[in-house]
């Protein structure tokens, strides 16, 4: 017993003398490690190392981690998420070794991995020239990162134009007088979506300028049965359509007397009474006077109700027909399989092959 008291009494005392070297503890983290920066795709993160005791003279080691699982190669303090990251949970694991060769690991908090976003530099814009039949072109202005697919949508007043998701429009008669603008949509791997407006347009013009105005005045043959009201107002606007005669420079202005021509709603039974050429059957052209049967304008035609076209585009087409008369056009034939006809063709009596159509073709759009 004394033997052994001795012995602890010896180790005690070795243990108190200079120089004696204790068991070294490892490295103690005393507060974790951190990503910082955004932890977005293509975007650089860097790990904060955390806090380490009081021991100054450590060396650290790095491992990123998907989820649980360490990634190839990605073991420096810095990192840019790659496309497998995008939605993923990411960490970084900090090793601390002291001089001893005593090691511990401590791991960050997570961050989730986000999409890159697109920066707009220069807004996209629409070039050409903005008149009724011109192509013109969207510019899809200039971005942070060259997109990976760009999609186009035209807007007329702020109104989705149906079918329109090129990059080239060709301005159409609903365009005149509005103003048209393009949407750009930008889409790359890896990026959010985004999307910018063109600045809007002047507003859209006719075919060609105005090159002359004709003024005419509404009149009635016999007993009127349609409406008036309705009457005038359609006439006015196939006069005003920038598919009609407006397209070859020629306006139209209705005035209460005078005029250049009048726009005649007639009884059938009164039409012939204009000229022994004019048939109650039809409408009619002598002189100054436009004569629209009432007749067909309450019924069209039997050919354009067996092709189950509407009512409203017959009247467009007789009016624009007999109106071309005035204007110096004769009638014309059509020999072209399914082609539009001429709106100078007789198409109520036969088409040749070609489709009923309300408005001038464009070897048309001249007057005298």
């Amino acid at each position: 017993m004394t033997a052994r008291i001795a012995s602890v009494a010896v180790v005690l005392v070795a243990a108190m003398l200079p120089g004696h070297a204790s068991a070294a503890a490892p490295p103690e983290n005393t507060a974790p490690p951190a990503v910082t920066g955004e932890p977005v795709y293509r975007a650089q993160v860097v790990a904060f190392p955390g806090s380490w005791g009081a021991e100054s003279d450590l060396t650290f080691s790095y491992q990123w981690t998907r989820g649980s699982h360490p990634i190839a190669d990605a073991t420096g303090k810095r990192y840019r998420p790659r496309l497998r990251d995008i939605g993923r949970r990411l960490r970084v694991e900090v090793t601390a070794t002291d001089e001893a060769g005593e090691s511990t690991t401590a791991t960050s908090a997570a961050v989730e991995v986000r999409r890159a976003t697109f920066r707009l530099v220069d807004r996209p814009s629409v070039a050409g020239t903005m008149r009724y039949t011109r192509v013109v072109e969207a510019d899809p202005g200039t971005w942070s990162v060259k997109p990976g697919t760009i999609t186009y949508r035209w807007f007329r007043d702020g109104t989705r134009i149906r079918g329109a998701k090129h990059r080239r429009y060709r301005l159409q008669a609903a365009d005149v007088g509005h103003r048209v603008k393009v949407q750009v949509t930008v889409r790359k791997e890896g990026y959010r979506r985004d999307r910018a407006q063109s600045r809007r347009t002047r507003d859209v013009m006719h075919r060609v300028a105005l090159r002359r105005t004709a003024t005419y005045r509404i009149e009635t043959r016999g007993t009127i049965t349609a409406r008036m009201r309705v009457f005038r107002r359609q006439v006015a606007q196939t006069f005003a359509d920038p598919r009609g005669w407006r397209s070859a420079g020629v306006g139209f202005r209705r005035v209460k007397k005078g005029g250049d021509f009048s726009v005649v709603l007639a009884e059938a039974s009164t039409v012939p009474s204009f000229s022994s050429v004019c048939s109650a059957q039809w409408s009619c052209r002598v002189g100054r006077y436009v004569i629209i049967n009432q007749l067909r304008w309450k019924n069209a035609s039997p050919s354009w109700n067996r092709a189950r076209k509407p009512l409203r585009e017959y009247r467009h087409m007789v009016v624009n027909h007999e109106t071309g008369h005035w204007l110096g056009h004769g009638h014309l034939g059509c020999g072209a399989d399914r082609r539009l006809a001429p709106v100078m063709m007789q198409q109520s009596k036969g088409l040749d092959g070609c489709r009923h159509n309300p408005w001038p073709l464009a070897s048309e759009l001249w007057y005298r």
